[in-house]
């Protein structure tokens, strides 16, 4: 069976409403989406980093209990695991405030195989900054080589402030390497300034990857490809994090369920686009009505049963 390979920030998140402690969760959109894959019963490996304490615990437990592998996380010992303390109110504004404190030899990670038309996601700070970069970008090329899909979630998480100049140059890179790219709009903020989906396509995006979903601030989707282009209006649903997770699971779980290839998505049809599309939509409104941001056991027994039944 196809293997996918997540690599990206795992992260605490404590959701603040009003000032007042809500509830706390696992996140960090590549752990959620490799979370939500993992229980549909595919084969997942999470590559990542977090302390050996407490809220490193609550981390492994989360993706173990979501039946990820974790092999090929690092749990270093000079340091604190990632924290995230996100402030919102009844107005829509958002604050995110972050701690944790990593070694200065950090990224020691245990590299899992890679076989043609595997799915490698990859995204956040470690794609950008160093040192995790080298090691990421190594692990990434290689992939490439290989033939698997890699898909790119640019942007990094909200309350960092970054010199986006610095880091143009791996941004660019990361976005040539890549088969499929997903961004919300916050991210395209950061990166390309003043750009909406078509501008960001259009002037940065297309030139090194055709295949692009665009999420915007009201949570609809559109997604650009070579000679053609889809939207999906969005649904009044707050919960950012999970819904840019859903769309990337929804995206690979279409991949997987209908057998497409490395060498197959030059050429899909404009209904085979459109059936990820709203794949990828109808997996971010679950999500994002879940709790822990990930797809419930019912909804992966549908699935699965539905992928089965197309693969017999």
């Amino acid at each position: 069976m196809r293997k996918i390979i997540a690599i990206g920030e795992c992260v605490l998140d404590t959701l603040f409403r009003n000032g007042v402690p809500e509830r706390a969760f696992v996140g960090g959109r590549i752990a959620n989406a490799a979370a939500s894959l993992a229980t549909l019963g595919l084969p997942v490996t999470m590559v990542s980093e977090c302390g050996a304490d407490c809220v490193g615990d609550i981390i492994i437990k989360f993706l173990n209990d979501h039946k990820v592998e974790t092999s090929s996380i690092d749990r270093f010992t000079e340091g604190t695991s990632a924290l995230s303390a996100i402030f919102t109110s009844d107005d829509g504004t958002e604050e995110i405030v972050n701690y944790g404190k990593y070694p200065e030899n950090r990224f020691s990670v245990k590299w899992p195989p890679i076989e043609k038309d595997d799915i490698v996601i990859f995204g956040s700070l470690y794609a950008i900054d160093t040192p995790q970069r080298e090691r990421l970008f190594e692990l990434v090329t290689y992939a490439a080589e290989r033939k698997a899909i890699i898909i790119y979630l640019p942007g990094f998480q909200h309350g960092i402030n970054f010199r986006i100049a610095r880091v143009m140059l791996s941004i660019l890179e990361n976005l040539e390497t890549s088969n499929i790219v997903v961004a919300h709009q916050t991210d395209i903020d950061s990166i390309f300034p003043g750009e909406d989906g078509d501008g960001a396509y259009g002037n940065h995006i297309e030139f090194y990857c055709h295949n692009y979903f665009h999420v915007a601030r009201d949570n609809s989707v559109t997604l650009y490809y070579k000679n053609g282009k889809h939207h999906v209006a969005g649904c009044d649903q707050p919960n950012r994090l999970a819904w840019q997770a859903g769309i990337t699971a929804g995206v690979i779980y279409r991949l997987i369920a209908d057998g497409i290839s490395h060498d197959d998505l030059s050429a899909l049809t404009a209904e085979q686009w459109e059936h990820i599309l709203a794949e990828a939509v109808e997996w971010a409104e679950h999500c994002a009505s879940q709790p822990d941001n990930c797809i419930s056991s019912e909804f992966a027994a549908k699935k699965f049963a539905t992928m089965s039944e197309q693969q017999e």
